[in-house]
């Protein structure tokens, strides 16, 4: 059984599309933009800065999703967390 209904995720869906293009189009395109000659067929969709800090991104998340997953319940600050949690 779903946690979210047919309806709701439609609803989700609608207001996260809303946001995204609300994002888009709050600033207006500048003149210099409109007036650049399109990039070509051939080139990259993604440029070499924009993957070195998507890996870069990746690997920060793994260290702290596997530094939190094996190392975690040994660290005082995360056991006293847990335990204000675990009393609510």
């Amino acid at each position: 059984d779903s946690p979210l209904k047919a309806v709701q995720m439609l609803w989700v869906n609608l207001i996260m599309d809303t946001l995204a293009s609300l994002a888009l189009a709050t600033e207006p395109p500048t003149e210099a933009l409109l007036l650049r000659k399109p990039y070509g067929r051939n080139k990259p969709l993604i440029s070499r800065t924009m993957m070195k800090n998507i890996l870069g991104h990746a690997f920060y998340q793994l260290v702290v999703v596997f530094t939190l997953l094996f190392a975690g319940k040994n660290t005082e600050a995360l056991q006293s967390f847990l335990n204000v949690v675990q009393r609510c």
